[in-house]
C-alpha cells in the first residue's frame, strides 16, 4: 500500500517564458526566464513552486527539471535540493519531453511512486485551498491508478488566455470524468463553458508513475523506450549525461497538452479546486491582472522549511510592470500639457 513516503514532486522549470520577455528583460540585456523572477520582491516563482511541493512531500523526494542554458539562474536557486534531484535537459523540447525525462529518473528510484507535477510560473492567493485539493488528489490516485488527475480551479472570470476542462458531471466525486479539453476560447465561449461547469486547467497533475507512463506509452511508445534506455545508460555512468544529450539532438518537440492528452480523456479525471486566486503568469496582461487583485501593502514573506531557505530573486515582475506602465503614461502626460 502506498504511503506518504511514495509521494514525489516534480517542479517544471525548463521553459523560456518568451511571452513574458518584455517584463523579464532588463535594460536591453537577456531576458531572465520568469520562473527565476519574483512576482513581488522576494523569493522566485520557482521557490514558490518548491514550497508547494514541500507541503505534500519531503525535500529528498522533490525534483526540478531545468534547462542547461539557464544554469546561471537555476544553480544558485536549486542548491539546497539533493544534486540527483536537479534534472538537467540539454535543451527545452516542450512539456511532453520535459516531463518524461525526470519521470523516468524517478522510476529508477521508486517504481511505486505517486507523483505531483507543479509548473513554476503560478501565483496562488490562498495557498492552503490549493494544497487541500492537491492532497485529496494524491489520496484519490489509489482509486484511479490507471491514468492521471488534473487540478481544475473554479473560474473567477471568463479568461480567454487559459485552457479549460469540462467535466462530465458536477457530482460529489472528488475526481470527475473529463468530457472535453478546450484551449484558450474567446471570452464569450469561455463564459458558455463556465456555465456548463468548466474549470481552469492549472496543468497541476497528480498520478501514479505507472498511470502517467501509460499515457506516454499509448501515444509515443518509441520515445519512452529510447528515453528509458538513455536514462539508464547515464545513471550507470554516474550522471555523465552523454546518452540523453545524444538522444535530444534527434528529437522533435512534444507538447503534453497537444500531443499526449488528446484522445485519452477516459484516462483523465479532474479534481475541482475552489476559487483560490490562482493564476498562471504566462503573459504581461495576466501579470497585471494578478497584481490588480493583490493587496497593495507588501505581503509578508512565507515561512520556509529549514531544508529550503529562499534567496531573493534578481527581478520583480511587479516592479517591471509598474515601470512599463509608467513609461506608457509619459507621452500622454506630455501631450496633455501641450
Amino acid at each position: 500500500m502506498p504511503t506518504r513516503s511514495n509521494i514525489w514532486a516534480l517542479v517544471l522549470a525548463a521553459g523560456d517564458g518568451k511571452r513574458l520577455d518584455r517584463l523579464t528583460r532588463v535594460y536591453g540585456g537577456p531576458a531572465i526566464p520568469k520562473q527565476y523572477c519574483s512576482l513581488r520582491a522576494g523569493p522566485s516563482l520557482l521557490h514558490d513552486a518548491l514550497r508547494r511541493a514541500l507541503a505534500v512531500t519531503a525535500h529528498q523526494r522533490t525534483c526540478v527539471v531545468v534547462a542547461e542554458k539557464h544554469r546561471c539562474w537555476w544553480k544558485p536557486q536549486s542548491r539546497l535540493l539533493p544534486p540527483g534531484n536537479v534534472i538537467v535537459q540539454p535543451e527545452n523540447l516542450g512539456t511532453g519531453v520535459g516531463i518524461l525525462l525526470p519521470l523516468l529518473h524517478i522510476l529508477e528510484r521508486d517504481a511505486r511512486a505517486r507523483i505531483v507535477i507543479l509548473p513554476s510560473d503560478h501565483h496562488v492567493r490562498v495557498e492552503a485551498c490549493l494544497i487541500r485539493s492537491l492532497r485529496a488528489a494524491l489520496e484519490t490516485i489509489r482509486v484511479h491508478e490507471g491514468g492521471a488527475l488534473l487540478l481544475g480551479v473554479t473560474p473567477e472570470e471568463p479568461d480567454p488566455e487559459l485552457g479549460y476542462i469540462v467535466p462530465v458531471a458536477a457530482d460529489d466525486e472528488v475526481a470527475l470524468p473529463v468530457l472535453q479539453f478546450i484551449e484558450k476560447p474567446c471570452t464569450s465561449d469561455a463564459l458558455k463553458f463556465i456555465e456548463r461547469g468548466a474549470l481552469w486547467n492549472t496543468f497541476i497533475i497528480a498520478a501514479s508513475i505507472g498511470g502517467l507512463l501509460g499515457l506516454y506509452e499509448r501515444r509515443v511508445p518509441e520515445l519512452v523506450t529510447e528515453m528509458r534506455r538513455a536514462v539508464r545508460r547515464d545513471r550507470a555512468e554516474a550522471g555523465a549525461g552523454r546518452a540523453v544529450t545524444e538522444l535530444y539532438a534527434s528529437l522533435r518537440p512534444v507538447d503534453f497538452s497537444h500531443d499526449i492528452l488528446p484522445g485519452q480523456e477516459s484516462s483523465i479525471r479532474v479534481v475541482r479546486v475552489p476559487p483560490c486566486g490562482w493564476s498562471d503568469l504566462g503573459t504581461p496582461e495576466r501579470v497585471g491582472r494578478t497584481l490588480a487583485h493583490m493587496p497593495t501593502e507588501r505581503m509578508p514573506t512565507a515561512t520556509w522549511t529549514r531544508q529550503l531557505d529562499a534567496p531573493v530573486s534578481p527581478l520583480s515582475l511587479a516592479e517591471q510592470h509598474a515601470r512599463q506602465m509608467s513609461a506608457r503614461l509619459q507621452p500622454d502626460r506630455v501631450n496633455h500639457r501641450q
